[in-house]
């Protein structure tokens, strides 16, 4: 049976690559190095579904006070309200364009170098899956370097546990994401902005690789040779390319988190590979999967979502 592609095809412009964001907002840059054109397209809710869940998670990786995932949102609930889920939001949400317009430019860009062929001639001439490692791979270093001092913030909001606009409360070391950020430059500079930079790294930079290559890989299992996957298939794929990624990513983003929170009070590890022998010792290897279940549950539909707007860019200014 054949797939009905998500939007006909005209002519291929050359040497084009796409920005793109995980709020669905994308910009399509022709001859990249020169002048570009752009273009909106904003299905934002599966984003805001997902991000009310960080600070969860965010918690459940650096803190031992709670039993599982459940016991965590009962007791933000209990003791912070509904609000309790939105501490440090505003930042990726700012954040977030930038972010990965980088990741999805950068890839898009480097698979154009390291084969010569547009988006749709590579339906037909498939680039090699080392090809599409690599560009995954170069996209998520690039990306982790962008991201890491609106993640420290992100998580040194989601962490503070005082009840948010309530009279009488005890106030939190941060009011808000410009306090924080002008906390933690005045007291340890410049490099403090990128505490857990390396760990973001390490996570972001093979998960990227394995991200693009699940997509890849189920797209062209489920597609036709030479045609364009369906919108069904295009968002099967990206949903389980979230999840493939996030499942990698996590025992990385548990380190990465609590290296972000060394050094708010005391210096605890030393560096990454200090942090994950004092977590295993003191938690057990179960410590490397906390989170993995809500990560999974919140990146198939983020991530649906994200690839139906990739390829619906690529065509659209086909």
């Amino acid at each position: 049976m054949i797939k009905t592609p998500i939007f006909p095809l005209g002519r291929r412009k050359p040497r084009q690559a796409v920005f793109l964001t995980h709020t669905g907002v994308g910009e399509v840059v022709n001859n990249p190095g020169e002048n570009s054109q752009a273009c909106f397209c904003k299905p934002r809710q599966c984003r805001w579904r997902s991000l009310w869940l960080a600070g969860s998670l965010v918690r459940l990786q650096t803190q031992t006070t709670y039993r599982g995932i459940v016991d965590c949102m009962v007791k933000i609930y209990r003791h912070e309200s509904l609000l309790g889920f939105f501490k440090g939001m505003s930042f990726p949400i700012a954040s977030i364009a930038v972010v990965n317009s980088v990741l999805f430019g950068v890839y898009s860009n480097t698979l154009l170098v390291l084969t010569a062929t547009s988006h749709q001639e590579r339906r037909a001439q498939p680039p090699s899956y080392t090809h599409i490692f690599l560009a995954g791979c170069t996209g998520g270093f690039l990306q982790a370097y962008c991201l890491a001092p609106f993640d420290l913030i992100k998580v040194r909001l989601q962490n503070q546990t005082e009840p948010m606009a309530q009279p009488g409360s005890p106030q939190p070391q941060y009011r808000g994401p410009v306090h924080c950020a002008a906390s933690i430059f005045r007291e340890e500079g410049y490099r403090g902005l990128f505490r857990g930079a390396w760990a973001l790294m390490l996570r972001d930079t093979p998960t990227m690789g394995i991200y693009f290559i699940t997509y890849e890989g189920l797209c062209r299992q489920y597609t036709p040779e030479g045609q364009n996957p369906s919108s069904a298939t295009v968002l099967v794929a990206g949903g389980f390319a979230g999840i493939a990624s996030w499942v990698a990513a996590t025992p990385l983003d548990v380190i990465k988190s609590r290296m972000q929170m060394d050094g708010l009070r005391r210096r605890v590890y030393q560096g990454v590979l200090d942090c994950m022998v004092s977590s295993v010792r003191q938690e057990g290897l179960g410590v490397f999967f906390r989170g993995v279940t809500i990560n999974s549950a919140r990146a198939f539909p983020v991530n649906a979502v994200t690839f139906l707007s990739y390829e619906y860019l690529l065509r659209w200014w086909g």
